[in-house]
């Protein structure tokens, strides 16, 4: 059952991806859209209706999130294969996909909080999937960070409920007032929570716990670009708001740079994977506050095809090696898993942003249309550095994987079966000629950016001295003092912050209140207490009813006195 579970979903899947993808091509092309919309009740002068709106926006991402679902479950045939619970895997994946489907094609609040919850609720059931502790402590990282955003979506709808609707479609009406105001940050929050950007960046290594077909699934196409869709949904109100638009464009950047730099020091495979998605994140968030929406949304279809890829060979390496994620002890993978090398390479060429590879069409239109548009030099410093860090901890994952000697006492057999390399192959073809067809389908040819040649040189330099310093860092990280490493790789101390210092406060209080109640005049008084009182009065009636013959007859005869005299007076 389990087999024919994961193989028949991913031909559904499949098929479903194929028709959503032309049908949403075609509707952009002649700039049509359809909108559904059902009565359910009213609340005063506020209308609850459950609508779906079909633009192409939402039918190429819906396209897309089925793709890539459709190869996660083809590839768990052969990676979960041994997994005593692989049914509960694969319906696990499908309410991911149906709530991920229900937040693209809701234009409205409401429903987009069903999917944002669905899709909150089954990330925590795949992070804790295998059940121990570090799992247990990843999971409650992620859904706690990630109810944070729900909160802030709550209060969005609260807002807009005072105004009298929460449609996407009537938003832009909404004057520049102080519910006008308080949306808009609350939304942004609710969309930083779910892409991970500063000070919640903290939870998404840790939601590596989860099996990594599921890390295919929600680190490239669903759960961390949910935030980017919800932003570009609301991108009217956001680029009107000065404020936002500017807070948003410091603390996206600040996180492509933060996750550049930690990625470069992390030797866990999946986590340096998961510090480029958050990077990647990043610079859609930063697209997205300069104004530039369609190439912010082509760069997060982009990104689903090299990262899945990314993740899928990676969770190969993991499979065949007994599944050791430590980078330090791998090498000379390219003799023995040759598919997988020439695969993840090209994953990461594209996300480097190498010349004609997927992610260049969007990642360079990006940094050119940034160089042509921003002033902050602070802001134009920081992109070009994250920039260099990306190639730099792409090649460093390259060398460890593939090029070294190799530290470890294990050997690598061999590329994966059938189902696991037929979803990498296809990838493989995408990420590589991908960017270049979807550039054409997707973007108009009258918004060609043309740049001066000394402009390009300049990234393509950029992109060059990251190559080369990733492989110095490869080659000489055995001597970098282990304090400095250690520093450098801990994301500027997110995880520190945003659980032991913010919950410290949290866990004194509630520790006193433990001494107070539990281990004090509350249980005394409570708990214990009754219990004692009725332990004693049960001791003593036990006492009376053991005593002899004489006790009974002398309080019989003092009863019958006392009744005696109380009736003759």
């Amino acid at each position: 059952m389990s087999y024919n579970l994961c193989k028949v979903s991913s031909y559904w899947l499949m098929l479903m991806s194929g028709l959503a993808f032309p049908l949403g091509i075609w509707m952009g092309a002649v700039d049509k859209a359809f909108y559904l919309e059902w009565w359910v009740t009213s609340l005063g002068s506020t209308n609850i209706v459950f609508a779906v709106i079909g633009d192409w926006m939402a039918l190429v991402f819906f396209s897309f999130v089925f793709f890539i679902s459709s190869c996660v479950m083809f590839y768990s045939v052969d990676y979960m294969s041994s997994d005593k619970e692989i049914v509960r895997f694969g319906w696990l994946v499908l309410l991911f996909v149906i709530s991920m489907m229900l937040l693209i094609f809701s234009p409205n609040l409401i429903s987009i909080l069903l999917g944002w919850d669905g899709l909150g609720l089954v990330s925590y059931c795949l992070v804790i999937y295998y059940q121990n502790v570090r799992s247990y402590n990843s999971g409650m990282i992620t859904v706690l960070s990630n109810r944070i955003g729900d909160v802030a979506l709550l209060l969005g709808i609260s807002w807009m409920v005072s105004w009298g609707g929460w449609s996407i479609l009537s938003i832009t009406l909404l004057d520049n007032s102080l519910l006008w105001f308080w949306l808009v940050g609350l939304l942004m929050v609710a969309g930083m929570t779910k892409s991970a950007q500063i000070p919640f960046s903290a939870w998404l290594p840790a939601a590596m716990a989860a099996p990594t077909p599921v890390s295919a699934l929600v680190h490239s196409s669903t759960l961390v670009t949910a935030g980017v869709y919800l932003m570009v949904r609301f991108s009217p109100l956001l680029l009107d708001s000065t404020f936002f638009s500017s807070s948003l464009l410091l603390i996206s950047t600040l996180t492509m740079f933060m996750s550049g730099i930690c990625a470069n020091y992390e030797t866990d495979l999946k986590k340096v994977i998961a510090l480029s998605t958050l990077s990647q994140l990043g610079l859609m968030m930063m697209s997205l506050s300069l104004g530039f929406v369609s190439v912010a949304y082509f760069h997060l279809l982009t990104h689903a095809l090299f990262k899945a890829l990314l993740f899928m060979c990676a969770g190969a390496i993991i499979h065949s090696s007994g599944e050791s994620q430590d980078v330090r002890l791998m090498g000379g993978l390219v003799g023995f898993m040759p598919l997988i090398s020439v695969s993840m390479n090209s994953a990461n060429f594209a996300l480097c942003g190498m010349p004609f590879m997927t992610g260049f069409y969007s990642k360079d239109l990006i940094i050119e249309l940034t160089m042509g548009d921003l002033s902050n030099m602070l802001i134009f410093l920081l992109l070009m550095i994250s920039v260099g860090l990306t190639a730099m901890y792409s090649f460093r994952l390259s060398y460890y994987s593939m090029w070294s000697s190799g530290r470890g006492g294990f050997v690598v057999m061999a590329d994966g079966g059938m189902y696991m390399n037929y979803p990498i192959i296809l990838l493989s073809f995408l990420a590589i000629f991908g960017g270049g067809m979807m550039s054409w389908l997707l973007m108009p040819v009258n918004s060609m950016v043309v740049v001066g040649m000394v402009d390009k040189l300049f990234i393509l330099s950029v992109v060059s001295s990251g190559v080369y310093l990733g492989m110095m860092l490869g080659w000489n990280s055995y001597g970098v003092v282990n304090g400095i490493e250690v520093m450098m790789g801990s994301m500027w101390f997110m995880p520190v912050l945003s659980g032991q210092v913010s919950g410290y406060f949290f866990m004194l209080s509630g520790k006193f209140w433990m001494y107070i109640g539990d281990f004090g005049w509350g249980e005394l008084l409570g708990g214990m207490g009754v219990s004692n009182v009725f332990t004693k009065m049960g001791v003593n009636n036990q006492s009376i009813q053991d005593n002899s013959l004489k006790l009974y007859i002398t309080t019989f005869v003092l009863i019958l006195v006392f009744l005696v005299f109380t009736w003759y007076y």
